[in-house]
């Protein structure tokens, strides 16, 4: 390639903060929950790097047609690879996509195409941009895309905390993580937290059905959780984990008593041992590392713990949740969906403006 900005590069990051920063010089987006991506085009050359600097075009063939008709010869644009669905943005669909089987793709493809979403631009024509200002870039960036096709989309953006607070709010319901601020003097810093997100953070009460042993074979590394549905049936809905090691052992002394007789009449015995691909199930096998062991010990279905969690996709955690407190004051079939807190869904067309 033959671009001001060649491959690869370290998107530019942003660092968790619980209040939205306000005051002269912020400009805010949503932020969008997807894979982000960092395409560069040198004439029919298109190249998706992602986050770890690895390309991604092979699993997201469909979407190299639409940017070369928006983009300019010559350009390096950051974004979000999203998959919208009539009920927002899906994740799991998305990481779906990244699959070894050429044909598995190509299906998925047809069925459930990509769409980028450009926030920042590194490269344009023969100009690096990078040491340039976000206000300048944003502003070569509307030009280039404009209002792009079916595929490609700018994100929206406005420089009013008020309305980055109802963003936060609204947008949720379309699948959004959250709200991005950036500095608008700022520069493209590679691989640095110099941005703010803020992120939904809600607390509710979860059935403990198992865990899993600490990787260095210590204690606990994560805790199974569910919830039950109206029928009474107890579903996985994700884990909580990144304990430090004094918590790791202080936990696995405060469950063992709960590993007696477990498996007897288990809701999720059958899955105990399970290293197959079997979707959502607490043993399935993990579709990143292959080889990762995915093995659990069942509880007894007596305990229950506050946890701390972002949002849901569906009826599972989108993100790793954290543990708060036990609450020994709950039962365990108290621990329902009719807790959560649902976010009205909109649709994604009201993200764009259009």
């Amino acid at each position: 390639m033959t671009l001001a900005v060649r491959p690869p590069v370290s998107p530019m990051l942003a660092k968790l903060t619980r209040e939205l920063p306000t005051g002269d010089g912020w400009a805010y987006e949503p932020k969008w929950d997807g894979f982000r991506c960092i395409v560069f085009r040198d004439g029919d050359d298109v190249v998706l790097g992602s986050r770890n600097e690895k390309p991604m075009e092979r699993y997201f063939p469909e979407i190299l047609g639409p940017l070369r008709d928006v983009l300019p010869d010559q350009a390096v644009v950051d974004g979000e690879l999203v998959i919208a669905t009539e009920h927002g943005l899906d994740f799991e669909m998305l990481s779906q996509r990244i699959h070894p089987a050429e044909s598995r793709i190509n299906k998925l493809a047809g069925e459930w195409p990509v769409s980028f979403v450009a926030f920042d631009l590194l490269a344009a024509d023969n100009d690096d941009l990078r040491t340039s200002p976000f206000s300048e870039r944003r502003a070569r960036l509307e030009q280039i895309v404009g209002a792009g096709n079916d595929s490609v989309h700018l994100t929206p953006l406005t420089t009013d905390p008020t309305v980055a607070e109802q963003w936060f709010e609204r947008f949720e319901g379309a699948g959004l993580d959250g709200v991005v601020a950036k500095r608008l003097d700022e520069s493209y810093q590679e691989n640095k937290r110099t941005m703010a997100k803020v992120k939904h953070l809600r607390t509710a009460d979860f059935v403990v059905a198992g865990y899993r042993t600490h990787k260095d074979g210590n204690g606990v590394g994560s805790l199974l959780l569910g919830l039950f549905d109206d029928a009474g049936d107890l579903h996985h809905v994700g884990v909580a984990s990144s304990f430090a090691a004094p918590m790791r052992k202080q936990l696995k002394d405060e469950i063992a008593d709960l590993e007696k007789d477990a498996s007897v009449g288990h809701p999720w015995g059958e899955w105990a041992n399970a290293q197959e691909n079997l979707g959502q199930m607490p043993g399935a096998g993990n579709r990143w590392n292959a080889k990762k062991d995915m093995s659990w010990t069942p509880l007894r279905i007596e305990r229950v713990a506050e946890v701390a969690y972002e949002h849901l996709q569906g009826d599972r955690f989108r993100h790793t949740a954290r543990f708060q407190r036990w609450r020994p004051d709950r039962e365990p079939s108290s621990c329902t969906y009719e807790q959560l807190e649902s976010p009205v869904p909109i649709e994604l067309k009201e993200v764009f403006g259009v």
